[in-house]
């Protein structure tokens, strides 16, 4: 049985070792115009490969997806991420739980799960054609005819397109004519370019527990954030990317979005709280640092901007500056004139149609023995390990389902 995986990242090279696992019998090429197997691997996490995420319920994990919670959460009941740590600390690499759920190898080196996976391939026979890309796929007779970029043509009983994001992907027009449908693509995992006089000279400065939402929809995200020399990044805003991602496509990047630095605090208590510094510490000065979770700097930029000098003191407050001061807090409305893509948390949302695509098996529904695995298909994930858990689930089911004898 001679099979083709198209994509050397981590969903086809996971899928190619399930498949020669599982079938040593079978003839297994993986294909990648790159000469650089595995690069997104790479520079994920800022070098450290966040493998997977901590999450170990398949109903509570499929929900850190915006797109494919539904298909995900069966195909999690098959292979999550306790699978995964056990598969990759089974070939010797030790994984890593960090405080928010994010999952590292223990070297805090991405070099060791590409060491792992590129072990895997060799051990098992697995043909490497590294700089040959695959630009057409036909299916005819029953088999599929590919067409590649060195000009030469090669026919396989089973083929599985891991190609990642189908965006530069050449075999969209052939997927098309096989019957396919492709979703709109569109970034998603970004941050916000923002030109503000409030995070003027605040660069680097991050809060751990802020609330943002694009302002036409109302869903808030909440979690860390940064600010940039562009304006505002981190967790928290990279998940609200995730989400809106299709809508802030359509609104090309020109939008509204409302934050609460404060996190869960709401008007009232907010307040509450500037009234008993009022009966109880009239005296000191409003520009005294007051909340534990607000860097000194922005709290003075905060004050500034709604022009409370350094001398007033809580019981000289007006109730006018007071409910200007409660607003910036919780309320505080930024325009978004842009995006920013972090080259280690580039992911695509869009790609083949989930209902075209038995998630049992990833096997195509229109096309018998053609397969599908990782970012390639409709689904994504917010930040956090998710995006890869995604790629090793489709990419085990897929191998595993190639490797059944044909009959």
């Amino acid at each position: 049985m001679k099979c083709a995986i198209i994509g050397g990242g981590a969903a086809g090279f996971f899928s190619a070792v399930t498949l020669a696992q599982k079938n040593p019998d079978a003839d297994i090429s993986i294909y990648d115009s790159s000469k650089q197997f595995l690069r997104k691997v790479k520079i994920s996490g800022g070098g450290r490969c966040n493998v997977t995420h901590s999450c170990f319920e398949p109903k509570e994990l499929a929900l850190h997806y915006p797109r494919g919670e539904k298909e995900l959460k069966g195909a999690f009941y098959t292979w999550q991420p306790r699978d995964t740590v056990d598969w990759f600390e089974d070939r010797g690499v030790q994984i890593k739980t960090e405080d928010d759920g994010r999952m590292f190898p223990v070297s805090d080196n991405s070099q060791s799960i590409i060491d792992c996976l590129h072990r895997q391939v060799v051990k098992n026979g697995v043909v490497l054609c590294e700089g040959v890309g695959v630009k057409s796929l036909l299916h005819e007779e029953e088999q599929f005819t590919l067409g590649f970029s060195n000009g030469r043509s090669e026919r396989f009983d089973r083929v599985c397109v891991a190609t990642g994001s189908m965006k530069s992907s050449s075999l969209t027009t052939s997927l098309e004519k096989l019957g396919h449908t492709i979703e709109p693509l569109a970034p998603s995992l970004f941050a916000f370019d923002i030109t503000d006089e409030r995070l003027k000279e605040l660069a680097g400065i991050s809060l751990e527990n802020v609330s943002v939402r694009v302002k036409s929809n109302g869903k808030s995200q909440t979690g860390p954030i940064l600010i940039t020399h562009r304006g505002l990044s981190g967790p928290a805003i990279l998940k609200l990317s995730a989400w809106e991602a299709r809508q802030l496509n359509e609104s090309e990047y020109q939008f509204e979005i409302e934050l609460n630095w404060l996190g869960g605090r709401t008007e009232t208590d907010i307040q509450t709280f500037f009234a008993r510094m009022r009966n109880q510490k009239g005296q000191q000065f409003v520009k005294s640092k007051l909340f534990d979770e607000l860097p000194r700097r922005l709290w003075e930029k905060i004050l500034s901007y709604v022009k409370i000098e350094g001398t007033l003191q809580w019981a000289q407050l007006p109730k006018k500056l007071e409910a200007q001061l409660i607003k910036e807090l919780i309320t505080a409305t930024f325009q978004v004139r842009g995006k920013t893509m972090n080259k280690e948390e580039f992911v695509t949302c869009g790609g083949i149609r989930l209902k075209e695509v038995n998630f049992k098996k990833m096997e195509s529904r229109v096309i018998p023995h053609l397969y599908f695995a990782g970012e390639c298909l409709d689904y994504d994930g917010i930040t956090g390990g998710f995006n890869f858990q995604g790629a090793w689930t489709t990419s085990y089911i897929a191998g595993t389902a190639m490797a059944e004898k044909q009959v």
